[in-house]
């Protein structure tokens, strides 16, 4: 661009002076601007000819395909040029840059790649991260690399991060206290109207309900906000043939063409008016010319994924406020607009503030392989935003150990770089290096409609998709088909042994797809269309897809929660191909479990796939360690009280559990769950051979116990705790230890005589005493038996002189002589 070529006045204009004058200065800046400013476009055409540029070139990154075209054809325009010229792209499908190109608009994920295959970032001396609000993996990843870049390679490299709705402030600290310009922007007032949609109306109903009203009540074309591309052919159809003559319905989201998407981003014809039903594509950097409406069904669809399975899934979430204002916000683009929620207004308040970053609930098995090709064990030393979740970084390292992309020293493999040359997710690209010679081509066009929406139709069964891909003649397929040919060479150059199943049966595209899906592998179990996988989780067909009665599948992709979950696409596996892999990878093994029926141990020889179980005999009783941690196993689902424990046994334990209760620091823990927890330490040594509750005895069971005590405390049990209280009557009483104090029941004339009260744990802990009549009757409870003799004793003696006349009652007991008998013996 010249200093001859003007550029249009956008609200932004004011602070791009200040922008350049802040990247002279320093490595980065912030640019925080609204929806409308300008920002994407004019803020790389004003920075071109900075100083700091030199020769070098301004790569602008951007979350979606449908922003980047958008954004560089703008760009073209303004400088009365075409595409490749001083303005290009670079996408998955579609590049369009030249010699002279000097701003390159690319995705994030494109770039992602850039910067790991050259990381001094040759030629480049600006890098423009678009929208970063949106925080998709790539896009934090990216940014963290070219922080490592700017600090150990380029200092000379500029970063610029620019956003509607992000928290400045916070990425500036990033930035290592970058400045941050901030726009005031241009917006029309936008009218906030609300629609509540009843709990059982569907969505699609609501959608075309409130299209059809603001039809008849508003002017100008309208932008409806769908959850996915489902939800949107809903409501088109919803639609067709009832609205006015003139009005165009165009879908817009992901899988489509781009010269489809194109054509629901442009004006509407003059005389006519248009309905956008969108994605949450057209959230930002899309000015959609003519749109003074817009309908927000409130939902978004977020890919969530599962460390415990493995699993990512598409989840219906609501959107955050700042998304609903995002959305609010192209109403106002060009003209006073309305925008419609189907949602009460209070609402709104409930809702986040912000959409969560994907880092934060995404598969990051790609970022830890790239950053071990970037030298690093652990993501977490690089500079992100939000640093990613210890457990999915485990999980990622889990896969790609198990994928042979990574060491068990967590360093890249020859089977991970040629992973790694393959712009794909890790599970795909070992999927198309492994495959075979004859058969690399199909995994590679196999990978690339997994990672394209709607390429070979919506249809369950992975075969037949890839059949219709094959016959495709769109543009889009084309590309499509060309980067699976590119992929496929790229594999082909790598020395990697293909995987010895699928070479046996190459025509087998399941055998293809377990090469990406390994413990995905899936047995049909119960009702037709039932499945269980290799992982132990569960899926279901419909009774009526095609796949519901095959025997065997490999599954690539599930919605919903564990056995509910529903397969949203899979391959059959043959029969020859199963049984190939459970010779390689099946496992025979003896297995002890405990029945609970029967209280005992019993034995199988189990042959599995993974978690699926393919068959199963019993075998005589089990002997052994393994039958004893069965044992053990048992008795702790069966809990303490099903141990036979005899009286003695259990006075035992509550005596120890009393001594631990009156000195924690001294007595070992010995209650319920500490005990179930350690049966394999402190019972099983006792029980050798034992395979059911019966063959464990009483005497073992004190023994045990016993042994718990530490050897300096042996001595000490009987004195601090004794099984047993001596009464002056010459009688030998137990005292019992199931309360929080120990209990001493014993009739009353037994204790005649005694002056003190009784106590155990060398005279510190007084007993309760359950003082009770000739006849064993409660008569009183006490912890002062002197206070006793003292005080109601008069009272209740008189009582008992009534009741039992035989017996000696007297007046000061303390001085009285004891007895167990009706009267005293006569010396």
């Amino acid at each position: 661009m010249t200093a001859a070529s003007p550029l249009p006045t956008l609200p932004v204009s004011a602070v791009l002076p200040d922008l350049a004058q802040a990247l002279e200065k320093a490595q980065a800046a912030v640019l925080v601007a609204p929806p409308g400013a300008g920002k994407t476009t004019l803020a790389p055409l004003h920075l071109l000819n900075a100083s700091f540029m030199g020769d070098g070139k301004i790569i602008l990154v951007e979350p979606r395909r449908l922003a980047a075209r958008a954004s560089a054809r703008r760009m073209a325009e303004i400088l009365g040029e075409s595409i490749s010229e001083t303005v290009g792209w670079r996408m998955r499908l579609d590049t369009k840059v030249s010699a002279r190109t000097r701003i390159e608009v690319v995705t994030e994920g494109v770039f992602s790649r850039m910067i790991l295959s050259d990381p001094e970032l040759s030629g480049i001396s600006l890098v423009i991260f678009d929208e970063f609000h949106e925080r998709s993996l790539d896009g934090d990843f990216s940014l963290a690399l070219c922080l490592d870049v700017q600090g150990a390679l380029r200092e000379d490299l500029r970063i610029l991060v620019m956003s509607a709705t992000i928290d400045g402030a916070r990425v500036a600290a990033l930035l290592k206290g970058a400045p941050v310009i901030e726009s005031e922007g241009r917006a029309f007032p936008v009218e906030i109207r609300h629609r509540d949609r009843a709990g059982t109306e569907a969505i699609e109903d609501a959608m075309a309900a409130a299209i059809r009203e603001a039809l008849a009540e508003e002017t100008g074309s309208i932008l409806a906000f769908l959850p996915g591309q489902r939800e949107i052919l809903r409501v088109a159809e919803r639609l067709e043939g009832r609205v006015p003559a003139g009005v165009v319905v165009a879908p817009l989201y992901g899988a489509m063409e781009g010269a489809a998407q194109d054509l629901a981003v442009r004006p509407a014809p003059q005389g006519t008016r248009k309905i956008v039903l969108a994605t949450s594509i057209a959230e930002t950097s899309l000015t959609i010319d003519g749109v003074r409406v817009v309908i927000d069904s409130g939902l978004s669809r977020q890919p969530v994924f599962e460390p415990a399975t493995g699993l990512s899934r598409l989840s219906t979430v609501l959107v955050s406020k700042a998304s609903a204002d995002q959305r609010a916000g192209r109403a106002g683009r060009t003209q006073a607009g309305v925008a419609i929620r189907l949602w009460r207004a209070e609402q709104t308040a409930a809702l986040a503030p912000f959409d969560p970053p994907e880092i934060l609930a995404a598969d990051l098995s790609g970022l830890v392989l790239d950053c071990a090709a970037w030298g690093l064990a652990d993501p977490s030393e690089l500079a992100f935003l939000d640093p990613p979740p210890e457990p999915a970084v485990t999980e990622a390292r889990r896969l790609l150990v198990s994928l042979a992309a990574l060491g068990e020293d967590g360093r890249l493999t020859e089977m991970g770089e040629a992973m790694r040359a393959m712009p794909l997710p890790p599970r795909l690209a070992r999927m198309v290096v492994s495959a075979p010679g004859e058969a690399r081509l199909d995994a590679a066009r196999l990978a690339v409609l997994m990672t394209e929406r709607g390429l070979g139709g919506n249809d369950t069964d992975l075969a037949e998709r890839l059949r219709r891909f094959r016959a495709e003649r769109s543009p889009r397929a084309k590309g499509a088909d060309g980067l699976a040919r590119r992929l496929a060479e790229t594999a082909g150059r790598a020395s990697i042994e293909p995987d010895m199943i699928a070479a046996e049966y190459p025509q087998d595209i399941g055998a293809l797809l377990a090469l990406a899906f390994p413990d995905r592998i899936a047995i049909r179990r119960g009702a037709e269309g039932g499945f269980v996988m290799t992982n132990g989780r569960g899926g279901r067909l419909d009774p009526a897809d095609r796949l519901a009665g095959e025997r065997a599948l490999v599954v690539a992709d599930l919605q919903g929660e564990a056995r509910a979950a529903r397969i949203l696409s899979a391959a059959a596996l043959s029969a020859d191909a199963l049984s190939a892999y459970v010779d390689r990878d099946g496992l025979i093994e003896d297995v002890a479990q405990f029945d609970k029926a029967a209280k005992a141990v019993r034995a199988r020889r189990v042959e599995r796939l993974g978690r699926i179980v393919l068959s199963e005999a019993p075998l005589p009783n089990p002997t052994g360690e393994a039958a004893t941690k069965a044992l053990m196993a048992g008795i702790g689902e069966l809990g303490m009280g099903r141990l036979p424990f005899d009286k003695e046994g259990e006075r035992l334990l509550r005596r120890l559990r009393f001594l631990a209760k009156a000195d924690p620091d001294i007595w070992p823990d010995l209650s319920d769950e500490t005990l179930l927890a350690d049966l394999d330490d402190w019972l099983a040594p006792f029980v050798p051979g034992a395979t059911s509750l019966a063959d464990i005895s009483e005497g073992a069971l004190r023994q045990a116990l016993h042994a718990l005590v530490p050897a300096p405390l042996q001595g000490r049990l009987d004195d601090l705790a004794p099984t047993h209280f001596h009464a002056p009557s010459g009688s030998h009483v137990p005292i019992r230890y199931d309360e929080d104090q120990p209990v001493l029941s014993i009739r009353v004339q037994e204790l005649f005589g005694l002056t003190a009260h009784p106590a155990i744990a060398g005279g510190r802990l007084p007993l309760t005493l359950e003082l009770l009549s000739p006849a064993y009757r409660p008569i009183q409870i006490t912890r002062d038996l002197p206070g006793f003799w003292a005080g109601s004793w008069a009272d209740v003696r008189a009582d008992l002189r009534g009741r039992y006349p035989k017996h000696e009652w007297p007046e000061d007991p303390a001085s009285a002589a004891a007895t167990a008998r009706a009267k005293p013996r006569k010396g």
